[in-house]
C-alpha cells in the first residue's frame, strides 16, 4: 500500500457538490485541492487573530482615555483648589500689609479708593498734601492702636515665635525712649552721632519707604514669622518698596524728620502678628 506524501495530499483534487434533498439534482459544485483548504484555514486564523488584536487595542485605548480623562479632572480640581487657597492667602497678606500701612503711618501717602483697596501714589510725597489728612483718619488710627494694645498676644507665645531669630542691632547708641504702649509709644528711641547708618535687623522685604507727617522718612520691612520692623525719623532712605534686604544691610541714615521728634535719633518699632512688642526683649542696643 502506497503512503501519500504531504504534497500528494495538498495537490489532491476534491469536488464539493451540493444537491437538492428531494431530487438529488446538483445545486452547487466547487473544485478545490487540499492546499486551498490549508490556505483557507490559515487565512481564517489570521483574520480571527487580527480582529482580536484590534478589539484589544480599542478596549485598551478607551480604558486609558477614560483614566486619562479622570486624572485630568482630578488635577483640574486640585489646581482650582490650590488657586483658591493661594488667592485667599494673597488677599489676607494684602489686607495685613495695608492695615499696617494705614495704622502705623497714620498720615501716609496711601489712599483708599472707592473699592476699598489701598494704593500708593509715590514713595515720597509733598508735605503739604500730607498735612491735608482729615481728623477722621487720625481718629481711626487712635482707635485702631488702642484696640491693638488691648488685644496683645501673650508674651510667652510671642517669645516662642521669635526665640530662634538672631536679630542684628539697627543702630548702636544711647537708648533714651522706652517701649511704653500705655502712652502710645510703641517702640524705642536711640540717639547716635549724625549720619550714622541704620541697618536691617533681619532678612526681609521692604514694605514701605515714604515720608509721613509725624514720623518723617520711614521705612518698614516685612520679615518671616509675621514680623515687621519700622525705622522712623530718618534723613535719607536708601531702599525702596519691594527691595529684598539681608540682616545688617544699610537701609537709611539717622535723621530728625517729622513732627514727633526733638532731635536726631532713630525711633525703632517691632510688630508681631500686627501687635507691638518690646524690642529690648530681643535686641541688644
Amino acid at each position: 500500500m502506497n503512503r501519500k506524501t504531504i504534497y500528494d495530499r495538498l495537490s489532491h483534487r476534491l469536488l464539493l457538490i451540493i444537491r437538492d434533498e428531494e431530487t438529488l439534482a446538483p445545486r452547487f459544485s466547487m473544485r478545490f485541492t487540499g492546499s486551498y483548504v490549508l490556505v483557507g484555514v490559515v487565512v481564517m486564523m489570521l483574520v480571527c487573530f487580527l480582529m482580536s488584536w484590534i478589539s484589544y487595542q480599542l478596549i485598551s485605548y478607551v480604558t486609558s482615555f477614560r483614566q486619562s480623562e479622570s486624572e485630568i479632572d482630578r488635577q483640574v480640581v486640585q489646581l482650582s483648589m490650590s488657586i483658591d487657597s493661594l488667592a485667599e492667602a494673597l488677599q489676607i497678606r494684602d489686607r495685613y500689609i495695608n492695615d499696617l500701612k494705614l495704622v502705623l503711618q497714620g498720615e501716609s501717602p496711601y489712599e483708599v479708593d472707592k473699592k476699598g483697596s489701598a494704593s500708593s501714589n509715590k514713595n515720597k510725597v509733598n508735605i503739604e498734601e500730607v498735612a491735608k489728612i482729615t481728623a477722621v483718619d487720625s481718629a481711626f488710627r487712635s482707635q485702631f492702636e488702642q484696640e491693638a494694645v488691648a488685644d496683645q498676644p501673650a508674651r510667652n507665645s510671642t517669645a516662642v515665635a521669635l526665640k530662634n531669630i538672631v536679630f542684628f542691632t539697627p543702630l548702636k547708641g544711647v537708648l533714651l525712649g522706652k517701649f511704653e504702649p500705655d502712652r502710645r509709644h510703641y517702640g524705642v528711641d536711640i540717639v547716635a552721632r549724625k549720619n550714622e547708618p541704620i541697618k536691617a535687623i533681619a532678612d526681609g522685604t521692604v514694605l514701605i519707604a515714604s515720608w509721613t507727617q509725624d514720623s518723617g522718612y520711614t521705612i518698614g520691612i516685612q520679615h518671616a514669622n509675621q514680623l515687621v520692623s519700622f525705622y522712623k525719623h530718618n534723613s535719607v532712605l536708601l531702599r525702596k518698596v519691594g527691595d529684598r534686604v539681608r540682616a545688617g544691610d544699610i537701609i537709611a541714615i539717622i535723621g530728625n524728620t517729622g513732627e514727633l521728634t526733638d532731635g536726631p535719633h532713630l525711633h525703632f518699632e517691632l510688630w508681631h502678628n500686627g501687635k507691638p512688642v518690646n524690642p529690648e526683649e530681643y535686641i541688644s542696643f
